[in-house]
């Protein structure tokens, strides 16, 4: 049976705008996936890192994959964009994330959902909202209750 799955995705090195429409086309590619949804662009500043500011967005999926065979996925389109982790948030070219995956709560060494401190990022939330207004991250709560405790980070809807 089919999972609704949401992913993250930022990128703020090179044609970062660029990278985050190549993701959007890329994850409708996907085996095993439908692209269902994406969220606007968002500008937003980097958060515990540095470099430029961030390109971010939201989509939607319908999947067949297992969580983690859809993390590898992901991985490749972040390595297709030259990605690169030379220490803990560098900048990069793409990032992709898992945030949601159905209404599970995974605990892997490899795979933590949903995504760690996504209830803490204007970055996430906006976009994940504009999506999914009634979003519910497990084990956490509706993702709007969230939303006013991020409403200073800065983030321009483009």
């Amino acid at each position: 049976m089919p999972v609704t799955a949401y992913i993250g995705i930022g990128a703020n090195l090179g044609d970062a705008r660029a990278n985050v429409l190549d993701a959007f086309e890329r994850l409708g590619k996907l085996p095993g996936a439908s692209l269902e949804a994406v969220s606007s662009l968002y500008r937003t500043a980097p958060i515990d890192s540095s470099g430029d500011d961030y390109i971010n967005a939201v989509a939607r999926l319908s999947t067949s994959l297992p969580a983690q065979v859809l993390l590898e996925a992901l991985f490749g389109i972040e390595q297709a964009h030259g990605r690169e982790r030379p220490y803990f948030n560098a900048p990069r070219t793409l990032d992709l994330d898992l945030l949601l995956y159905g209404d599970e709560q995974i605990a892997t060494p490899t795979l933590t959902v949903p995504h760690p401190r996504m209830h803490l990022r204007a970055f996430v939330l906006t976009p994940l909202l504009e999506l999914a207004p009634q979003a519910v991250l497990p084990g956490l709560g509706r993702a709007a209750d969230f939303a006013p405790a991020v409403a200073d980070q800065g983030i321009i809807r483009l």
